[in-house]
Order: structure tokens, then sequence, then C-alpha cells
């Protein structure tokens, strides 16, 4: 991989869920280049964005996300970035952090930490998950635009009806996980985990596609959360690119590296590249 582009563009790389996968993940960046043989970051002025669900399923999800951290810092030294959102898997994790037995979901009727053992809660994650590690994962955007690409965590719409900006959506979100209100955290959870608002074999469409991008800005989505497979109907161990589809106002880079997928990662050149997370 070259690190960046003769003409002055800036390469921006999205990457799909980890669940845990931190030795799979580590191997994803070494063949990319995007760090080196130390995991040092090698991609010089690139932008890596992660669409969320660093844990649970797989069996290092702190590990996961303690990677991701390093990458960060690592990657704004040498001049690069590394973005990273908040999955409905990363918000499972700070409930039952936050809340464990002490509050049942009005949905499943679980405990937040019984649904998050349910989802694939790996217990040495919570036993891992220090103070620093819960409040970078706490802070995560939902969404952001780079360039003109929308990058979400969902295939959903459930993103417009925490605001109409993708400031506005941020601090929604951001509001509900420094809150007690365990009835919203509850209620971000199941909109979170809803999907397939795009695909119109599953009763998503094009139009929805269409209404996110004119909302919040931006030419594609870019999303994780449902597998390629799922979608497609083919072997995960065959699926090693993004899915374009809508009519290519989408594309999911979900590999199920959690179910032995070899990963995706999606590649956009641009020589305006910038990134919206807060800003109005």
């Amino acid at each position: 991989m070259t690190a960046g582009d003769p003409r002055g563009s800036r390469p921006l790389y999205v990457i799909g869920d980890i669940h845990g996968q931190r030795v799979e993940l580590m191997s994803l960046l070494l063949d990319a280049g995007f760090v080196d043989g130390n995991l040092e970051w090698a991609a010089g002025d690139a932008q890596v964005w992660f669409v969320g669900d660093y844990v649970d399923r797989g069996p290092d999800g702190v590990g996961s996300i303690e990677l991701v951290m390093e990458l960060e810092a690592s990657a704004t030294a040498a001049g690069g970035r590394v973005g990273a959102l908040l999955g409905n898997h990363d918000l499972l994790l700070l409930m039952a952090h936050r809340f464990g037995d002490r509050v049942e979901s009005s949905v499943t009727g679980l405990t937040f930490l019984g649904e998050w053992l349910a989802g694939g809660g790996q217990r040495a994650d919570l036993a891992g998950l220090t103070p620093e590690r819960a409040n970078w994962l706490a802070r995560r955007p939902a969404m952001a635009k780079v360039a003109d690409r929308l990058i979400v965590h969902s295939d959903s719409l459930w993103y417009l009806e925490y605001g109409a900006t993708i400031a506005e959506v941020n601090a929604a979100v951001h509001a509900v996980l420094s809150s007690e209100d365990a009835v919203e955290w509850d209620r971000l959870l199941g909109a979170m985990s809803t999907r397939f608002a795009f695909d119109d074999a599953r009763g998503g469409s094009v139009e929805a596609a269409e209404l996110l991008l004119s909302t919040f800005g931006g030419r594609q989505v870019i999303h994780g959360h449902t597998p390629i497979a799922l979608m497609t109907g083919h072997p995960v161990e065959d699926v090693d690119e993004p899915l374009i589809y809508a009519d290519g106002l989408v594309a999911n880079v979900d590999g199920a590296l959690y179910l032995g997928g070899p990963g995706v990662i999606l590649s956009v050149l641009d020589g305006t590249l910038s990134s919206e997370t807060d800003r109005a």
C-alpha cells in the first residue's frame, strides 16, 4: 500500500466489525500496510476508520480496543488519523459495566449484564475494562462524515431519531452515555440494533439511503453491523471485499471476522479529506 497519492489525494480506508478478533485485526493491518512489524503506524497521512463493534463474540475484545487506541495515538504522531465509531456491542459492554444486574431490559426481560452475555459478551472483557478504556469507548462518535462518505455503524435510519445533524446525533448519544437513565440506554441499544434499512430484499430501500444522505450529507453511506455473507448468502470465507448496493449509495464493510471471514477494507481516494464528527 502506498501512503499517499502523487496527485496530492489522501487515502481513506474503512474497516468493518472486529468482535474481539485482535490477532486477525493485527494480520489485517499488517497485510494492508497500515502498520509495521512493531504495530506502529506506517500509512503516512492516510485516514483509517473503524465502524465499531470491537468486542463480544471473539476472544479478546479488550485487546482489540487497546490496539485501536494505540493505533489512534501512533497515527496522530505520524501525521495520519485513526477514527473509531461506537457499535451496538460496544454499547452493550458499557451497559453491563455501568448497570450490571441492577437493571432489566424492557424488551428482553434480561438484566443488562445478561443481555450482554447473551449477545456474545466475554467476561474477561468486562474484567479488563479499565476506566481509561471505558471512557475511550464511551467517547466514540455514532457517525462521521469523511470527505463525501457518511460513515455509520448500523445499516439503519435510527440516527434520524437523535438529531438532524451529525453533531446533534453524536451529542445526543453522548448525553445518554453520560447519564444514569437506564431507560434511555435501553432505547439507544434497541435503535442501534436495527438493520436492513437499505436492502430492498429485506424491506429496505434506496430511498432510505437517499434520506440519510440528504439529512447528514455525503454521497455514499458506509456501514458494518450486518455481515455481508448474511446479505448475499455467500460463504463467509469468500467475502473479501465490500458489498456495494442500493444503486451504489451504500457500502457494507462487515466481513464477519468472528465467523472466520478474511476481513474487509474499503478504500477511497479523495483530495479534500476532512472529517466531521461534532461540528454542526
